[in-house]
C-alpha cells in the first residue's frame, strides 16, 4: 500500500481529534497500516490542535517529520497557513475550511489576518495543490470537520479509503443524535443525499 502522511490542524473545539480518529479508523477498516498522534496545546482555550496520521507499513513513528506531509487538512485559515509552513512537502496538497478564528495577535492588531490569497501564494510557491471548502448554510460551526471530510472523500485525497470505510468509522465513534447529524451532513456534503 502507498504511504501517506496527513497533518491535521485547527483550533480547539473544531473537531480535529474526531476527524483524526475517523480517518484513522477508516484506514483500519481499509486494511491500511496506520499510526496517529494528537498534540493539543491550549486546545480548551482556543489554542491550536495538531494531529498526525501516517499510513503505510514503513511508518515507524506517528510523528510526521517537518516538511514531509503529503496532505495538510486545516479547519481554519491561520492554522492552514501554519500547516503549509511547518508540515507540507513541496508538491503536496492542502485542503482547508475557509473560515477565520482570529488568533490573539490579530485581535490585538499586532499581526495581519491570513487571507485566501496568502494561502494560494504559499501553495503556488511550493508547487502545492489547494482546495478551499466552505458551506454558507452550515448551522453549527463545530461540524466544519464533516464538510471537510466529505470533500476529502469526494476528491479521493486518501487513496484506498472509501466512503464505506468512513461511514463504518463514524458509526464506531458516535451514537444517537450526534451520529445522525454528522452522518446526514457528511452524506449531503459528499453528494450522497
Amino acid at each position: 500500500m502507498q504511504s501517506l502522511n496527513i497533518y491535521l490542524c485547527g483550533v480547539g473545539g473544531q473537531g480535529i481529534g474526531l476527524l483524526c480518529e475517523i480517518l484513522l479508523r477508516a484506514a483500519d477498516y481499509a486494511g491500511y497500516p496506520a499510526k496517529a498522534v494528537d498534540t493539543h496545546g491550549l486546545a480548551q482555550r482556543g489554542g491550536c490542535v495538531i494531529s498526525h496520521i501516517r499510513l503505510g507499513a514503513e511508518a515507524h513513528s506517528p510523528l510526521i517529520p517537518a516538511g514531509q506531509a503529503d496532505l495538510v487538512v486545516g479547519l481554519e485559515r491561520h492554522e492552514a497557513l501554519r500547516g503549509i509552513q511547518a508540515a507540507l512537502r513541496d508538491g503536496g496538497t492542502l485542503i482547508y475550511y475557509n473560515t477565520v478564528l482570529q488568533p490573539l495577535a490579530v485581535r490585538l492588531g499586532t499581526a495581519e489576518e491570513t487571507t485566501e490569497q496568502d494561502i494560494e501564494e504559499a501553495c503556488r510557491l511550493r508547487g502545492c495543490t489547494v482546495h478551499a471548502v466552505f458551506r454558507a448554510d452550515l448551522a453549527d460551526p463545530r461540524m466544519q470537520n464533516m464538510v471537510v471530510l466529505a470533500e476529502i472523500d469526494r476528491l479521493a485525497l486518501v487513496p484506498n479509503i472509501g466512503k464505506e470505510h468512513i461511514l463504518a468509522a463514524m458509526d464506531d465513534l458516535m451514537e444517537g443524535a450526534m451520529l445522525a447529524e454528522n452522518l446526514a451532513l457528511f452524506k449531503q456534503a459528499a453528494g450522497g443525499g
